[in-house]
């Protein structure tokens, strides 16, 4: 009995460490394997179909300018936009769809030395960094990016609606920060950011996934067969700068495209554990 009692004891302290080595990471969120309907019906460069995939873990928000410190203090990587000195950066007054090559930018000053740096922004979204550089920081920090498949399951978080939340469009501001000015000549910080917000400042999807649309465009993996070249990189879900009037794609559906060295400040990531 008492021997009986011992071992009892034993297990149950054990019990509160193997349920803790349990639980995944709290910092993602688990999607399960099956199929699932992806695209819009009509879409050219994304229809609607069926779609295959495996168990992963896609990360709540998008990855941090404190996160990719990290990276660049344990390697001393230097991104494209520092080698190139070609960022692409935007200040209001400019018309729609232009953006001015500031060879200051890079992921420290994503909006160029003159406008300042992220001293204050750690927990925003790191931007001005390319594809080729996310691909370096998923290397070290043993992570990988979504596929556009991927990317927009979570997204959708099981809607067939345009949106994770329905198909009113009105109802973004709840859910994403974007441009909310009829054009880009004037300021526009009615949602409380003219660039991009900290992650996790909106509400999530269902699934407890945040800044899905809006803040910074999101790369993936994978090629549209309209695109194959393996010059060009996919991003989604829209940004800080898209509008209702200009590249509205804080949707689940559309895609857009970028070279792979091209360093925007409206473009960023987040990552799938391996």
């Amino acid at each position: 009995m008492h021997r009986k009692n011992k071992l009892t004891i034993l297990l149950m302290a054990l019990l509160p460490v193997l349920y803790l080595r349990a639980q995944p990471d709290s910092g993602f969120v688990f999607v399960k394997k099956g199929s699932y309907m992806v695209g819009k019906k009509g879409h050219l460069l994304n229809p609607l179909r069926q779609v295959s995939i495996r168990d992963f873990y896609i990360a709540r928000t998008e990855t941090t300018n404190s996160q990719f410190e990290a990276f660049t203090k344990a390697t001393s990587y230097k991104t494209d936009a520092e080698r190139m000195h070609n960022a692409m950066v935007f200040q209001p007054g400019l018309q729609e769809f232009e953006w001015i090559e500031d060879s200051t930018a890079y992921w420290r000053y994503p909006n160029g030395i003159s406008r300042g740096g992220i001293e204050n922004k750690m927990a925003h979204p790191v931007t001005c960094i390319s594809y080729s550089d996310i691909l370096a920081y998923c290397r070290w920090a043993g992570v990988r990016l979504p596929s556009l498949e991927e990317w927009e399951i979570a997204s959708r978080a099981g809607s067939d609606a345009d949106h994770f939340f329905g198909n009113d469009k009105n109802k973004i501001n709840q859910y994403a920060n974007i441009w909310h000015g009829r054009n880009h000549l004037t300021a526009d910080s009615s949602d409380g950011y003219m660039y991009t917000s900290p992650v996790g400042r909106f509400k999530p999807n269902s699934w407890g996934l945040y800044d899905m649309y809006g803040n910074v465009f999101e790369f993936c993996t994978g090629k549209l067969k309209e695109n194959e070249k393996n010059t060009i990189a996919h991003a989604r879900g829209g940004s800080w700068w898209c509008s209702k009037n200009a590249c509205s794609f804080f949707n689940s559906y559309d895609i857009g495209r970028v070279n792979i060295h091209a360093s925007f400040s409206n473009q960023g990531f987040r990552a799938v554990k391996l």
